[in-house]
């Protein structure tokens, strides 16, 4: 049997699915634990974190999409595939939005699920790896593990999503990093030239604002135009 050192959690309610989940998992070499609602999972979380987490939408008492935003919430960066009957487009965007980091319609190959995993495992193992919790900037500190900007003048709290900008932003210190990067390795939305861009700008503005002394006239979170963003270090 393959060895895995990767534990998922599985928060799911349908007894067929979850046998399918557990036996697919562990026989590829996983180690799995299963919840069947939403409260079982996040009482889960306050004592084991797992590696990844397959989260059903539809679930009883408490939907998916609740369990992954108050995840979030948490600042809880693992990975976050969401399983679904529906094959709705905004379902897919509401998903995202609140911090799924992938999104699969049942009912689904074993094979793609598979690769979607080992895909959200590999990027999270390489930011873990590539990337330090804290980060100095001058006078002052960007601390990632606890989603906290250590200021000179007070301490600012950083969203689940400005953590993940800066984490991706430090994987390439000093170099340009395009829109279009941010918007797919972030956000993961797919790119087309019709997509906007201006979700990347807003957050960067309010992110720009609580890491830099004087936001007007940034020294590390700094606009390369016509291209992207650059943070200095």
């Amino acid at each position: 049997m393959p060895q895995n050192k990767h534990t998922i959690l599985i928060v799911e309610d349908e007894p067929s699915l979850i046998f399918t989940l557990r036996d697919t998992l562990e026989n590829e070499g996983f180690e799995t634990i299963v919840a069947e609602h939403g409260k079982a999972a996040l009482e889960i979380i306050e004592q084991t974190i797992p590696d990844l987490m397959i989260l059903d939408v539809m679930l009883p008492g408490m939907s998916g999409f609740d369990v992954c935003k108050k995840i979030r919430e948490k600042n809880l960066l693992f990975p976050i595939i969401m399983l679904t009957a529906r094959d709705q487009e905004i379902d897919k965007v509401t998903g995202l939005n609140i911090g799924a980091d992938d999104y699969i319609t049942k009912p689904f190959g074993v094979k793609e699920l598979l690769a979607r995993i080992q895909a959200r495992l590999r990027r999270s193992d390489d930011y873990s790896g590539r990337k330090n919790d804290v980060i100095t900037l001058e006078n002052l500190q960007l601390d990632l593990k606890n989603a906290v900007v250590r200021r000179p003048d007070g301490d600012i709290e950083l969203t689940t999503r400005e953590v993940e900008v800066l984490r991706y932003l430090a994987g390439y210190p000093n170099e340009p990093v395009t829109r279009r990067a941010l918007l797919e390795n972030v956000w993961r939305y797919d790119y087309s030239p019709n997509t906007s861009t201006r979700t990347v700008d807003v957050h960067i503005s309010k992110l720009r604002n609580k890491i830099e002394l004087r936001p007007d006239d940034p020294k590390h979170l700094v606009t390369m135009h016509g291209v992207g963003y650059m943070l200095k270090m």
